[in-house]
């Protein structure tokens, strides 16, 4: 619906949009919006994991600047996102914040052509803040995250379901009768539990901020230190959007064979070099599996390289889920056009309104859908 919109209306003519995000076929569909609102669209990964090759194919194929490959080295990766900076773009779109990292650092220049930025996801919301807390954030970015029909619903629904997709797809284990280690709360955090739960696995949940850690043990999970649950853990997964959650003192305590990932954006959730450290032996079991074997004999399985294993050795979240965050994506473009010189250099949130239109959007597709 939004897409028919911005084809008749061209809300965003002559605007240079450059996007770092996971290329994913719901990308493609946020791309294809953008464009037919008048976009110039210049796209790049998010995680040097995320991308589905086929679909950035696809999407040059149509005549689109697409920088982004499946396992990309890091050098690979900030050289593709200064190539989507090239353009001198009006509008940044990221998830993770790496756009606007990479301009505040190295390509200050493009600030006067900048009407401002969106941002998809937490770890992304939490660096921006910071910066704007700080005073250095140079133009206005909106927290797409912070909309209610994107964390609610993505975060929840959307991370619940594809990270227990790609570990499954990774390792083919069984999820009931395990103990499933949830690290964090938040809406990631709950949905993850929520599904873990849901397919029989024992689900303890570590969380250092204390409401959140209540919440966790009145909806009847168990909650412990990381300290606790390390040697209990079959399976960990990350999704805090914090560093070193997962470190040495927490390897040292694990039992054999226990499985180790990270949903959340960054992989610095799991301090894999001290892991590193500790083995003398590791080898890569399948792939997205590797095995690290420490001196007593005991072996830790990290997942995907410790990045988004939703992601890595899946398709990220459903498309269904998708459409609200890129509806999100979409109508915070639009409002950058109209009202981008006119916002301080924080961050900001789309108006509840818009919010409400989105869900009613979404409440009528789900009710075609399920009369057709």
């Amino acid at each position: 619906m939004i897409r028919e919109r911005f084809q008749a209306e061209k809300p965003l003519a002559g605007i240079v949009l450059s996007a770092c995000l996971h290329v994913t076929t719901e990308t493609a569909s946020l791309v294809r919006t953008l464009a037919a609102g008048g976009a110039e669209v210049y796209l790049c990964a998010s995680n040097p994991l995320s991308t589905q090759d086929d679909v950035a194919a696809a999407l040059v194929s149509e005549g689109y600047q697409v920088f982004a490959i499946k396992g990309e080295d890091t050098d690979t990766y900030y050289r593709h996102i200064n190539a989507c900076l090239d353009p001198k773009p009006h509008i940044t779109m990221d998830d993770g914040a790496d756009l606007v990292g990479t301009i505040h650092a190295q390509r200050q220049d493009l600030v006067q052509n900048l009407l401002g930025g969106t941002e998809e996801t937490t770890t992304g919301v939490i660096r921006l803040k910071s910066m704007a807390a700080k005073g250095v954030l140079m133009f206005p970015v909106i927290a797409v995250n912070d909309s209610e029909t994107k964390h609610f619903f993505d975060n929840r629904y959307g991370t619940g379901q594809s990270t227990i997709d790609g570990i499954l797809r990774a390792t083919n284990r069984l999820v009931a009768g395990s103990w499933f280690v949830v690290s964090g709360y938040g809406w990631c955090g709950k949905g993850l539990a929520m599904r873990a739960s849901g397919m029989g696995a024992k689900v303890v949940v570590t969380e250092v901020d204390p409401l959140r850690a209540l919440e966790a043990s009145m909806d009847g999970y168990y909650v412990m230190p990381m300290e606790e649950a390390a040697p209990l853990g079959d399976f960990f997964c990350t999704v805090t959007g914090d560093i070193s959650v997962i470190r040495k003192e927490h390897f040292e305590r694990m039992k054999d064979g226990a499985i180790v990932c990270n949903s959340g954006h960054f992989n610095v959730e799991i301090d894999i070099p001290e892991l590193e450290k500790m083995a003398k032996a590791r080898r890569t079991m399948r792939d997205f599996v590797e095995e690290f074997t420490l001196e007593d004999g005991r072996r830790i399985v990290i997942l995907g390289e410790g990045r988004l294993i939703n992601l890595a050795s899946a398709e990220g979240h459903p498309s269904s889920v998708m459409d609200m965050s890129f509806a999100n994506q979409a109508l915070a473009s639009e409002y950058l056009v109209k009202h981008g010189k006119e916002l301080s250099k924080e961050v900001h949130r789309l108006s509840k309104e818009l919010d409400n239109d989105i869900a009613r959007l979404k409440l009528k597709a789900m009710a075609s859908a399920s009369t057709s």
